[in-house]
Formats: C-alpha cells, structure tokens, sequence
C-alpha cells in the first residue's frame, strides 16, 4: 500500500509540475495569449518620462504609449486595454487608462492617442473614466519614495462585439464584462518609481 501510494503521490507531482510549466498540451492551449509589445518601454523595463503624469508632482508630458499585439483567436469580436497598478496605496489599486469597443482588425494603438477626446483611437473606440476622474490616459505617478510600481497593460480579445455599458460607467463595471467576455488576453508590465 505505501509503495502504490508513494507512486500515485510522485505522479500527481509530476502531472502539477507539467501542468505548471504548461508542458502538457492542453495546458499550453490554455496558457496561449496575445504577445503585447510596446516600442517605448520593455517588459519589466522602466517608463520614460514622456509617459509619466503631469500633477500629483510628477512632471511627465502624459503621452500615452504606443502599444502593439499579435494574433487574435478566431471570434474576436472587439478588444478591450487596460493600464492598472496594483501597488497604488488605495486598497484597491489604480487605473490609469481603459479603452473598450476596439475593432477587431486593430493590432495597435499609436503613442499619444489617449488623450481625453480620443481622436487618435481606433474608431468606435471608448475611453473610460479613469482614477484620476476623466477619460483617457493618465501616466504613473506613484508616491515619493515608495518602490516602483508596476503598470499593467492588459490587451483582451472579445467574444462580443460592444461591451453592454453607458456612459461614465466605472473601470470596475467594465472590468466586470470584459471578464465575461474574454477569449484571450495577454499583458505588458512597465516599472515607474519616483
């Protein structure tokens, strides 16, 4: 019995250990995303100043990055952006960019499109309300002396075509639906600290 059971337990760790480093098929499957690059900063990398917030005591210029992604899956209906830093001293985090409705056939968003009126954006996109109280982009800003933060860009693909939400509607709301309505989703993570 205990040699039946010492098998059976290295087996189960052996399976968790390939399912964990997406070695098993259908892991990686699952595990498959979207690639988000961005010409202005790196994976892990630092923010430059260019997209750092211009308030809170930050002197940044506020221009949003460009940021890119590859291949969709099929059934893509819409895209949806997100920039949120889970290090902000709120308790719950921090959002400073969220664009939904994004067409299917776009596979980036050029630098300085997220200004408040959105002109730069594909059309038929929408920016939400941020953090900071309006709609488009807002750059780090993080308090004076604590670590960097890390910002999260988030590209999702959609199963639905337009995201069920009105005007004004929260970050935490559209979080809600896109959710639901994810197909696939990859990330970009850049660090800022002042």
């Amino acid at each position: 019995m205990f040699r039946t059971a010492g098998r059976m337990t290295a087996t189960v760790i052996a399976g968790v250990a390939l399912f964990s480093f997406g070695l098993l098929p259908g892991a990686m499957a699952k595990a498959a995303g979207i690639m988000v690059t961005s010409p202005d900063f790196k994976n892990g990398g630092k923010i430059g100043n260019r997209y750092v917030f211009s308030g809170f005591g930050c002197s940044g210029k506020n221009v949003s990055p460009e940021i890119r992604w590859g291949r969709l899956p099929k059934g893509t209906r819409s895209l949806a952006l997100t920039v949120y830093d889970p290090d902000a001293p709120t308790g719950s985090g921090w959002w400073h960019w969220v664009v939904y409705n994004i067409p299917p056939g776009t596979h980036k968003i050029k630098a300085g499109a997220g200004t408040k009126d959105g002109k730069g954006l594909p059309a038929g996109s929408v920016q939400a309300v941020t953090d900071f109280g309006a709609p488009g982009y807002g750059g780090p800003c993080p308090p004076k002396g604590d670590r960097p933060h890390h910002y999260i860009v988030t590209v999702y693909a959609l199963k639905t075509a337009k995201l069920p939400v009105g005007p004004g509607s929260s970050p935490a709301l559209i979080g809600y639906f896109i959710h639901f309505s994810t197909l696939a989703k990859g990330r970009l993570v850049g660090r800022y600290g002042r």
